[in-house]
């Protein structure tokens, strides 16, 4: 299937989806939203071969900047509408977060605004040595309205949380590498056959074991250590009985690669 704002294709059992705006830096506008959304959750998620999805950026400048301002300047909206046009967005979002498989943001460029809280859903970020990361909407008289101010303090701290979002600053990769932001930080040109070799190692592995230690992680963040390690019991047990267990230890003892089927 062809988007209006973005590629799709399927490198062996993984999904690349290219954010494809680069003449407005890959900026969220247009249909990319709805695009996002039909190629995650329509062909990435229902195609059983699918184990990974890695998002990046069309071109070399942009990852995405954030929401596209030129469509937005100017024009007004009530309060009471933009509630609501904002809890989709945070629905498609936390979808992205809640995604089934393993998601990885290989970021390219400039990610700014929206485009930082796209990566922050991904499980794993990896960044080129070139890119520039921050939440600068208090420059524009907003905040970061698509979870940063929820997501980002969770994964690098509340002090320097509030110091990138209260300053609005860009920082360098490195930087990003040093606070925890990004995982990994590689060459340009070594981004994309990082993160799909990463992609590789994490689609090798059983689909539901993958699945449920999302799951366990995300809940456990949220709540208290006991309820957290309660869930955690729970999905061991979902999977105890799994195919994928008994193909995985049966490999294990035969000393040969498993074949998962997710079941």
């Amino acid at each position: 299937m062809e988007y209006e704002t973005l590629l799709y294709e399927v490198v062996d059992s993984v999904a690349l989806i290219r954010l494809n705006r680069p003449e407005r830096m890959n900026a969220i506008g247009g249909n990319m939203k709805a695009d996002l959304s039909h190629a995650l959750f329509e062909q990435a998620r229902g195609d059983e071969a699918i184990r990974c999805v890695v998002i990046t950026g069309a071109g070399d400048k942009a990852f995405c900047a954030g929401a596209d301002i030129k469509e937005r300047a100017g024009k007004s909206i009530p309060q009471a509408q933009y509630h609501l046009q904002q809890k989709a967005t945070h629905d498609l979002f936390r979808a992205i977060e809640q995604f089934e498989k393993p998601v990885i943001a290989a970021i390219n460029g400039v990610a700014l605004g929206g485009g930082l809280e796209i990566a922050l859903c991904c499980d794993v970020r990896i960044a080129a040595s070139s890119a520039k990361l921050g939440l600068p909407e208090a420059r524009i008289g907003v905040l970061p309205a698509a979870g940063g101010t929820q997501r980002l303090p969770r994964l690098v701290g509340q002090g320097v949380a509030k110091e990138l979002m209260l300053t609005g600053d860009h920082i360098d990769a490195e930087r990003a590498l040093a606070i925890g932001l990004v995982n990994q930080v590689v060459s340009s040109a070594d981004l994309l056959p990082t993160a799909l070799a990463m992609a590789d190692r994490m689609a090798a592995n059983a689909p539901l074991a993958l699945r449920y230690i999302k799951h366990a992680i995300d809940v456990g963040l949220q709540v208290g250590v006991d309820a957290g390690l309660e869930y955690e019991r729970y999905a061991a047990a979902l999977v105890v009985s799994s195919e994928d267990r008994k193909e995985g230890m049966l490999a294990f003892v035969e000393k040969r690669k498993p074949v998962f089927r997710g079941r």
